[in-house]
């Protein structure tokens, strides 16, 4: 004889049908919503045929499709579920959409925000393929920490004269202090970048007139540098300086400041990215009448090129070769040639300290030489104004070679040290 069911089991099984019974019960008023609505035609031709609405079947809103001017067709919901509300925006989609063409914009409005997030994709991409900082990096923050939080969702395209100088305020109460030339170039640079991206991408044509920023800002103040008897002071200092390190980093790390400060005075390359980022590969002999320079490859954040080395800066390398273990046993002469891909300023083990700037300043307070005349503090920008300084008046270098060795516009170079001009010609005026 079948026995009852147990009471527990029987619970289960309803509480089991009830949950099967919602998705049958959601099928079921699908279909009974889907019989009482009024029938309504699978596509309305609005504009001659130009729009065409139509609704899909999992959407209560309506769509619409719209022929552009170039013949291409488009897609665009109207954000409706009643019918003669979805007409009317179908309709003001197409006649927005034909206006903004005439007007040479895309035909669909995109916020600063939507604007700024595709250049910053780019710029992102072009430092990734360079590998180190460059002048990429300021303009990705300058778009992200401020342009994106001011102007947000409004269009580039309707941007005023007086919304641009009230960003600018805006802009330099959140910078404290009022920015210099240099920073405000950034701004104008990371400025046309956007602009560019919504020209390429056809959000706007060139024709549209969009506000620039102000690149004129307060005048920099010319940095420190070294005379030449503070630089040949400095030199015989670092000799003892360098072995008073007390803990194993300092005795490290002193050495390998003092070749920094050397080559840096030696070929005038930048501190920093475009310094630390030399590699063995990148020295090579360079034979000229006879006469064997010492050539330097280095990527900064004008782009690569060569400049030659001073001869006292073989003596750097040498040392820098001895201290590293893992190509002191190869022959000097062949280090050159092998092309060895390591980094040039490291320590003995191979690791690159992260910055040299704290040392340096431990140096300068030393060595008395933190603060020049004029009370402006050194650092390691200095010796890179040091190298241009001595090198037209003692080298008697032209301002045309000296940027192309720096790295620098000949007219950079001509307004920071045009003032340099009568003194280098002082035989003859005299």
């Amino acid at each position: 004889m079948t026995q009852p069911p147990q009471q527990s089991q029987y619970l289960g099984s309803q509480r089991h049908a009830d949950g099967k019974k919602s998705a049958f019960q959601k099928t079921t008023l699908r279909s009974l919503l889907t019989a009482l609505q009024p029938a309504q035609p699978t596509a309305i031709y609005l504009r001659d045929g130009e729009v065409v609405l139509y609704r899909r079947s999992r959407s209560l809103l309506y769509q619409c499709r719209y022929r552009l001017a170039d013949g291409s067709w488009t897609r665009q919901t109207t954000g409706k579920a009643a019918l003669e509300h979805a007409i009317a925006r179908a309709c003001d989609i197409y006649d927005e959409a034909r206006y903004r063409q005439r007007l040479g914009l895309a035909h669909q409005a995109h916020s600063f925000a939507q604007i700024a997030a595709l250049c910053c994709a780019d710029l992102r991409q072009q430092i990734d393929a360079r590998g180190k900082k460059t002048a990429l990096n300021d303009y990705l923050s300058i778009i992200e920490r401020y342009f994106v939080p001011y102007f947000g969702e409004r269009q580039l395209e309707l941007l005023t004269h007086t919304d641009v100088r009230e960003f600018e305020l805006w802009r330099d109460r959140q910078l404290v202090r009022k920015p210099k030339t240099s920073t405000l170039n950034n701004f104008t640079s990371a400025w046309s970048r956007v602009i560019a991206t919504a020209v390429e991408r056809g959000y706007i044509s060139e024709r549209v007139p969009v506000p620039k920023l102000t690149s004129k800002g307060e005048k920099g103040k010319t940095r420190p540098a070294f005379s030449r008897e503070e630089i040949d002071a400095l030199l015989a200092f670092m000799v003892d300086w360098q072995h008073k390190g007390r803990m194993s980093v300092e005795r490290e790390i002193r050495p390998l400041l003092r070749d920094y400060v050397e080559m840096l005075l030696y070929t005038g390359i930048r501190h920093g990215t475009e310094a630390m980022g030399i590699r063995w590969r990148d020295l090579e002999w360079h034979t000229k009448d006879g006469v064997r320079y010492l050539r330097v490859w280095v990527d900064g954040k004008t782009g690569g090129r060569w400049l030659i080395a001073k001869h006292a800066a073989v003596d750097v390398l040498k040392r820098l070769h001895a201290r590293q273990n893992d190509i002191a046993s190869v022959p000097f002469e062949d280090l050159l040639v092998t092309r060895v891909p390591h980094l040039l300023f490291r320590f003995s083990d191979g690791h690159q300290p992260h910055s040299l700037v704290g040392t340096f300043r431990r140096l300068m307070r030393d060595s008395g030489l933190l603060v020049d005349g004029a009370g402006q503090t050194r650092t390691l920008y200095s010796l890179r104004h040091t190298y241009a300084t001595l090198a037209l008046l003692d080298g008697g270098a032209d301002i045309h070679t000296l940027s192309k060795q720096m790295g620098n516009s000949a007219a950079m170079i001509e307004r920071h040290y045009s003032k340099l001009t009568a003194t280098m010609a002082a035989d003859r005026l005299a």
